[in-house]
């Protein structure tokens, strides 16, 4: 095997040049982890998605490995959607109910058309933090924080923090180097909630994975439903939907419509909807298996 095909789509828009890149390659089963990450590197995207067959014994239709330019990740949104939107169009499977299985367990996705719907894995949130050094970290200070609910460390398979600020902060803020190194392990998410739309402006750095801001974000959208429960955003029961508008300061706007289901106070599921619009494709030189 000399080479492997790929497509190259967006993710969490419906148009070209916009939403997040990602690279999808098919045909990598041969691949060793060491393969997969110097071709991330290559295409130094966000995150490249390898769509490979379910493991035996699985109820998986197939699995998916993600890779940052510097490291695997069990799990991310937009490689999740982008891959099932592109293995479906290419004829793997059907458009429909699908499983996928990745670091964070067996997800279930739902196919329909160029679009999808990616359910999270087991919500998880932490105690609230105090919010002097993630403003720091992304160069605001006290007069910025959003006080209707605490920063959170929260996910649904990938947690991040979550950093509420006002509405004239998002635009303002800046990774500060060293300040995020010490109080950040990967990434952050900065955030203005609107609660009359229950729509948030998003902001996700990723200095810690060779990404200073990522333009579309769903593992961070599934977390931020775990959040809003919480803080006491969104109601303790039922489902809710909210809004996720990211990557405006890259020139690549984002839409993410995502819905959170809570019992009893705290949050029980969450689930991201995204289209996925095709830019390119080709065949890519499968770099040497170094042992």
């Amino acid at each position: 095997m000399t080479s492997v095909p790929y497509e190259i789509v967006d993710v969490f828009t419906d148009r070209p040049f916009t939403g997040n890149p990602l690279a999808v390659v098919f045909g990598a089963e041969d691949l060793a982890g060491a393969q997969m990450q110097a071709l991330a590197r290559e295409f130094n995207l966000s995150e490249t998605v390898f769509v490979l067959p379910p493991s035996p014994g699985t109820a998986a239709t197939y699995r998916a490995r993600i890779f940052t330019p510097n490291s695997e990740l069990p799990f991310a949104g937009h490689p999740s959607v982008g891959a099932a939107v592109t293995a479906s169009a290419r004829g793997l499977f059907p458009a429909g109910p699908v499983v996928q299985e990745c670091g964070a367990g067996l997800l279930p996705v739902e196919v329909s058309g160029s679009a999808a719907t990616l359910t999270g894995g087991t919500p998880t949130v932490g105690e609230p933090l105090d919010p002097g050094p993630l403003l720091a970290a992304v160069s605001l200070t006290a007069a910025d924080l959003d006080p209707a609910a605490p920063p959170r460390v929260a996910g649904c398979g990938l947690a991040f923090p979550f950093l509420p600020v006002r509405p004239d902060a998002v635009a303002r803020a800046r990774v500060d180097p060293v300040a995020a190194d010490a109080a950040i392990d990967d990434s952050i998410d900065v955030f203005a909630w609107d609660a009359a739309t229950r729509t948030a402006h998003v902001r996700v750095f990723c200095p810690g994975l060779a990404v200073p801001e990522d333009p579309a974000t769903g593992s961070a959208a599934l977390g931020l439903g775990v959040w809003l429960v919480a803080g006491g955003l969104l109601p303790p029961e039922g489902e809710s939907a909210y809004t996720v508008h990211q990557g405006a300061e890259l020139h690549r706007p984002s839409t993410l419509e995502c819905v959170v289901t809570a019992a009893a106070g705290a949050a029980v599921t969450a689930r991201v909807t995204g289209h996925v619009v095709p830019v390119a494709r080709g065949e890519i030189a499968v770099p040497p298996f170094v042992g």
